[in-house]
């Protein structure tokens, strides 16, 4: 244990966001540098528990009381070493996880929690920094070969795992940078995509091999890449977004967020001066309270909005852990992430229990307004409220109201008429045994294809799991450092 009495002589403590006006005016991170001897409390509050739950709370299985104990002896690189053995890429989900094993810590049943996620990124930017992250080629090839579909985290953890594993791993992405949402879902300001560019730079020195602008199921058929590959990993995500089919959904001006957001990370590519969809000088409604949401709103004020209005159908969450969400659980709370705050500095809204009726244009078919009304819910299964009806403006609409599951294209229909019967599961999702082996053999099922819209931590780990299954598939037997996992698992 780091500190016997740590969690009773330091309160939990986080780095400072820069500040309001400064940061809205670029595209950087929003967190200032965090001490050294400030971290080092952080990490000496945890208690290194008999039973620590925070390894329950985090799917990946992460060793938080080990690497804890480390950075707070300042012994960093044992510490890397420890956070690498269980997640290929804690930049990432140090940066972008909501985490789960804070909400399960055990402090945090009558304190604040552990802060776990901000000693995990520090650990892996220390690591990069002094050159410990290198690449670790196989000392074996097995002359197989696997094509992982899809760049996400889910595709990269698989491919990183199998390339270790000796063999010869092609990752397809149809976009024309490797990344998949972290590339073009996720703001800059929230995560700078070389921290994704470095990685990559390992990943190539081990043997990773990437093709970017190929469309499987289309520029290569399901029938192809199965011939040339001796297994297949899908990892595509579930990018099929939820619509809102109310009157003037057609109008010029309303748009997915996943429309949206990818044009303002290739302005930061320097692919584009601007985006094509641009908040500037524009009343900008964001529809749905989630992270993707706040990315909207973020990227709305950088680019120089005139007022942006998020809208929510759920109540406002409370601020502390209600009754029916008891520890360990993840609670969903009322969040003060950087853009809210940028949100309410600049006099925008966070408004909770609306329900969009209609969207009204102008003479050249574009939106200028939204109508909404309040409802009660979700009991009573979000009924409107009579008399509660009023008008905002809005000259650009963004729908975050999250994902219904893998894109049924080219790709699925030909694996599905494989498959026969059982190749989607109740919910949609390409189903998969305890191998994460979809219907047709031979064909693996990673991340949020299969499980349907979750978290970058469930990513990662169904990524490592789903290498496990496939090299046991190929070799007979597996070395990977993690188990085969059950599917049946709870969405965070």
């Amino acid at each position: 244990m780091a500190d016997p009495k740590g969690f009773l002589t330091h309160d939990r403590e986080l780095p400072a966001r820069r500040p309001v006006d400064v940061r809205i005016s670029d595209w950087r991170e929003v967190y200032q540098d965090f001490p050294q001897e400030k971290l080092t409390k952080q990490a000496a509050r945890c208690m290194d528990c008999g039973i620590p739950f925070c390894h329950n709370g985090c799917p990946l299985g992460n060793l938080i009381p080990e690497w804890n104990d480390l950075v707070f002896r300042t012994d960093w690189r044992e510490a890397i070493e420890r956070l690498h053995a269980t997640n290929n890429f804690p930049e990432f989900t140090g940066r972008l996880c909501p985490a789960p094993c804070e909400a399960a810590c055990v402090l945090g049943i009558n304190a604040d929690p552990v802060a776990i996620k901000r000693v995990e990124v520090e650990i892996i930017d220390r690591a990069f920094a002094e050159g410990w992250v290198t690449p670790q080629p196989p000392a074996v090839k097995t002359g197989k070969k696997v094509a992982v579909v899809g760049s996400g985290p889910a595709g990269l953890a698989a491919a990183q795992q199998l390339t270790r594993a000796g063999h010869h791993v092609v990752v397809f992405e149809r976009a024309d940078r490797i990344g998949g949402l972290l590339r073009y879902g996720i703001p800059e300001f929230k995560m700078e995509k070389r921290h994704i560019n470095r990685r990559l730079d390992q990943m190539r020195a081990e043997g990773t091999e990437f093709r970017t602008g190929v469309n499987v199921g289309v520029d290569i058929t399901a029938a192809e890449l199965r011939e040339q590959f001796d297994a297949v990993v899908l990892s595509g995500g579930a990018t099929q977004w939820r619509d809102l089919p109310v009157p003037g959904r057609e109008l010029n001006g309303v748009y997915q967020a996943m429309e949206y957001l990818p044009l303002s990370n290739k302005v930061q590519e320097g692919d584009l001066d601007r985006s094509p969809i641009s908040a500037e000088g524009r009343h900008v409604v964001v529809i749905g309270g989630g992270d993707t949401g706040a990315d909207c709103i973020g990227t709305a004020i950088r680019q120089g909005a005139k007022s942006v209005t998020q809208l929510e159908i759920m109540p406002q969450p409370p601020a502390t852990r209600p009754g029916n969400q008891p520890w360990p659980t993840y609670p969903m709370l009322f969040k003060m992430e950087s853009a809210h705050e940028e949100l309410a500095d600049g006099g925008g809204a966070r408004v909770y229990a609306v329900s969009t009726t209609e969207f009204a244009g102008d003479a050249d078919g574009n939106v200028r307004a939204l109508r909404l009304v309040e409802v009660e819910g979700p009991q009573s299964g979000f009924k409107p409220i009579p008399g509660t009806e009023r008008e905002i403006p809005a000259e650009l609409v963004t729908l975050s109201m999250g994902f219904l599951g893998p894109e049924k294209g080219a790709l699925l229909q030909d694996l599905a008429a494989v498959a026969g019967d059982g190749f989607y599961d109740a919910r949609g999702n390409v189903s998969r045994d305890k191998t994460y082996m979809s219907k047709v053999d031979g064909v693996f099922v990673a991340g949020d294809m299969g499980r349907g819209q979750s978290l970058i931590v469930w990513a990662i780990a169904e990524g490592r799991a789903a290498a496990s299954g496939v090299d046991r598939f190929l070799t007979g037997e597996t070395a990977l450092p993690y188990p085969i996992l059950p599917t049946a698992r709870p969405l965070v």
